[in-house]
């Protein structure tokens, strides 16, 4: 099995849907594929797998990496795009919050001078 539904599966049950094999079960909430009807959508008319084509949310159901050097790479990766993608956003908050400070600050000044 190549593919496996990560845990940023939303359960839209899309992937289910789509899938020619059938190889996506229902387990309580949480899907999951299984590997003795997965075929990677090989062999069929469609050139890419469709649990991958049909998720909304582009995460939830991923490839399973062959070794473990190209897990650990794609684990990394990950880590630090969501670390780069958190900076940006605590500088964007304090550049926010710089702003709005320096207004009140004005404001202060402008009611002390009159």
């Amino acid at each position: 099995m190549a593919y496996q539904i990560t845990s940023e599966c939303i359960s839209c049950n899309l992937c289910q849907s789509v899938c020619p094999t059938g190889a996506i079960k229902i387990d309580g909430d949480r899907p999951w594929i299984d590997p003795e009807l997965c075929t990677n959508c090989v062999g069929s008319i469609h050139t890419v797998p469709q649990c991958k084509a049909g998720c909304p949310t582009s995460n939830g159901c991923v490839k399973v990496p062959a070794d473990y050097w190209e897990s650990w790479f794609n684990t990394y990766y990950h880590l630090v795009a969501k670390l780069t993608k958190k900076q940006d956003y605590w500088e964007n908050w304090f550049n926010f919050y710089s702003e709005k400070f320096s207004e009140q600050l004005q404001k202060r000044q402008h009611q002390v001078a009159c």
